[in-house]
């Protein structure tokens, strides 16, 4: 009994050993509380480009997906540089990537080599992308540049002026 046990529980411990350790790198977002007389959640996009300008991979967009009619997608071309370079080629949702508004506050998103979103990033420069908009207000759009795969953990940061605070790009090597 004890051994049948062990053995059924082994490969889950591999297998969590093994994600542990394979290249990755998290995004904390802040989205800032602002103090106006309407507010309205901003819609957000994070894409990673290559040295080209070319969308390499879309990692998240925030959008309002239960608007009647399909109705947020409309407000999805008010994130310009994206909706230029990926998101008008994109039937919504996307499976993996596309999600709710956020609140005021701090989100971070995982991503590891492999798995979706980055099943083919080849090793290379590249720039993570994040471009807000939001409704009776501001548009922004900050850029990280990083080198994948990372040599070393590393973490990269960018403050935003109004629609986005922080931004933190971390790099975890293999």
């Amino acid at each position: 009994m004890r051994t049948t046990m062990y053995l059924a529980c082994a490969p889950i411990l591999f297998a969590s050993s093994v994600t542990a350790y394979a290249n990755a790198f998290d995004v904390a977002i802040e989205i800032p509380a602002l103090n106006v007389a309407e507010y309205h959640r901003p819609y957000v996009a994070l894409w990673i480009e290559d040295e080209r300008h070319q969308v390499v991979s879309n990692l998240a967009v925030w959008y309002d997906g239960k608007m009647r009619n399909n109705e947020g997608e409309k407000w999805l071309k008010d994130m310009r540089q994206w909706w230029r370079r990926s998101g008008r080629t994109l039937t919504m949702p996307v499976d993996g990537v596309s999600g709710a508004t956020k609140a005021p506050g701090q989100y971070e998103l995982q991503f590891v080599a492999g798995q979706h979103p980055l099943t083919n990033l080849a090793a290379g420069n590249y720039r993570l992308q994040i471009e807000a908009a939001r409704e009776v207000g501001g548009r922004e759009l900050l850029s990280i540049p990083f080198t994948w795969p990372a040599s070393r953990p590393t973490t990269l940061t960018v403050n935003g002026e109004h629609e986005l605070g922080r931004i933190a790009l971390t790099l975890k090597p293999e």
